[in-house]
């Protein structure tokens, strides 16, 4: 495993009004650039819209923002009504209902992502700009979610309306930062990082018994808010690692807003930093499955690859008597996509051995929403800190 490739520009080409257009793709999340693009304004139906997006065809936006904007509410409300993406056939277990319901949902996205717009930027300053009427300034909000593309500032680009208004909304969570009330500070997430608004996993790094409080290694630290609950209960030195830069800049970037730069750094690391250390935590993403975008990485863990690397390099990276948390919900078993056996089983491979297990329940608000299809196994979830030891040979 490697870090994220650097991004290739990709470039879209249109006619309008006799002229010939190109502007650079953009996907903060790592779609694809469309195949198919016509231009369209304010004069586009949601039907035609839900049309154009069902055969694939992308649409670029050059009327009204504001119509821009209640285009796309309406054709989210016609995919909704009409059950575009179900699956037509009989559900027999959980796990079926689980894909069956994410493929409906990754294929309304893609449909909702294929309503585009331009971006301009300004010759002297390089700040984006939306060139429609009654579009808002998202210079800031661009810059933070689309910084890192190739040819930032030059020229045009076009983007998603969907992804961008995700980009704005991350925004404002940066700017406003997340509390965490184990830490008494806020984590500022950046875009594409897991948000740790669920405070539950982050209790049970806050309360585990801690005997070595020399030095740490958090697998997986996206934000760096376990590797920061860590530097505030003690420990010396924590090591974060991720795959992916964009969390390794926001790690550090929480590390440094947090007088922490000192006691915590992240690198771009597949999983272990080189050496040993008597407390190593990862968090990996809880379900299996696969990851079809930057975003899916946080929370999809492709045949719980992380899981188990996590598990069987453990033992070569442990101090002797030092241990090993693995932070874990079991929402996995509960929808049949993956069982405690194995993971009891991958554990005894590993040559671990459990000390003890901390559990809590869901403490969010989807835990109570009967509304959920996911609700039954939701409001049964328990999310636990396995304590693992490298097990000993028998004397």
């Amino acid at each position: 495993m490697t870090g994220e490739p650097a991004a290739a520009i990709q470039p879209l080409t249109w006619e309008h009004l006799g002229v010939r257009h190109s502007a650079s793709w953009w996907s903060a999340n790592s779609r694809p650039a469309p195949k198919h693009l016509v231009v369209v304004d304010d004069r586009l139906t949601a039907a035609q819209a839900v049309r154009y997006a069902a055969q694939g065809t992308a649409m670029l936006w050059l009327g009204d923002f504001h119509n821009a904007k209640q285009i796309l509410s309406a054709i989210d409300r016609r995919l909704s009504k009409s059950g575009r993406g179900t699956v037509a056939r009989p559900v027999t277990s959980d796990a079926e209902e689980f894909y069956r319901i994410r493929q409906a949902r990754a294929q309304r996205s893609r449909m909702l992502s294929l309503l585009l717009v331009p971006l301009t930027f300004d010759e002297a300053t390089g700040v984006a700009t939306l060139p429609l009427p009654r579009a808002p300034e998202i210079g800031a909000a661009v810059q933070f979610g689309y910084g890192e593309q190739p040819r930032f500032g030059e020229g045009q680009a076009v983007v998603s309306l969907q992804e961008l208004s995700g980009v704005q909304g991350a925004y404002q969570w940066f700017v406003a930062g997340v509390d965490v009330p184990a830490l008494g500070a806020k984590i500022h997430p950046h875009y594409g990082t897991f948000m740790p608004t669920r405070h539950e996993y982050v209790d049970l790094v806050a309360r585990a018994p801690l005997h070595d409080r020399s030095l740490a290694f958090d697998i997986g630290t996206g934000t760096g808010v376990l590797a920061a609950v860590l530097v505030h209960r003690g420990v010396e030195k924590v090591v974060g690692t991720d795959i992916h830069q964009r969390a390794v800049d926001c790690a550090n970037d929480n590390f440094a807003r947090l007088g922490m730069w000192e006691s915590a750094a992240a690198h771009l690391a597949s999983m272990f930093p080189a050496g040993r250390a008597p407390l190593i935590v990862c968090n990996p993403p809880w379900l299996p499955g696969s990851a079809a975008t930057t975003l899916d990485a946080a929370i999809y863990d492709p045949g719980s690859k992380m899981l188990l690397q996590f598990l069987e390099g453990l033992p070569h990276h442990l101090t002797d008597d030092g241990e090993g948390w693995l932070i874990i919900s079991d929402l996995a078993e509960l929808l049949g996509l993956r069982s405690r056996q194995m993971l009891l089983d991958a554990i005894d491979r590993a040559g671990l051995r459990v000390i003890d297990r901390l559990d809590t329940t869901p403490t969010h608000g989807r835990a109570a929403d009967a509304s959920d299809l996911l609700h039954a196994a939701r409001a049964r979830e328990v999310t636990s800190l396995w304590r693992l030891q490298v097990r000993r040979p028998t004397p």
